[in-house]
């Protein structure tokens, strides 16, 4: 299980990485401090997967950087790596948000002990669409 949440990480990185490449190639950014922030975003990238637990230090580090240096696409960082870096990266969900997490993160939880299969996105598009329906 540790590894499928290890891997769906790993391909919201690369996802985010390619908005960061694109951004780059439009020179909306200077180029070399882009070019300097993506070698340590590709840094995060090949230590995440040999050290998951020291890279969360780092992981906050750049998705926070992401959020402050390219506001322009702040709204594309998906939340995911924000709720799995923790620590300063939960400043940029709302509490509601942060709650549908807590709850998923529960649910989770429950299925590993119980020995049944986890299905992280379905699950999270369930309590999305049970949180709607409680709001309106």
């Amino acid at each position: 299980m540790a590894d499928a949440t290890l891997d769906h990480q790993l391909g919201l990185l690369a996802h985010l990485r390619s908005i960061l490449v694109a951004l780059g190639e439009a020179e909306q950014v200077p180029e070399e401090s882009h070019a300097l922030f993506m070698e340590r975003f590709d840094e995060l990238v090949e230590q995440l997967p040999l050290d998951p637990i020291e890279s969360q230090y780092l992981g906050q580090d750049i998705l926070c950087q992401v959020i402050q240096r390219y506001p322009q696409i702040a709204h594309l960082v998906p939340r995911d790596l924000l709720w799995f870096f923790a620590g300063d990266c939960l400043h940029f969900m709302p509490d509601d948000e942060i709650e549908l997490y807590q709850a998923l993160e529960e649910r989770r939880y429950e299925a590993e002990q119980n020995d049944e299969p986890f299905d992280w996105n379905q699950e999270k598009q369930l309590l999305s669409m049970s949180a709607q329906g409680s709001t309106h």
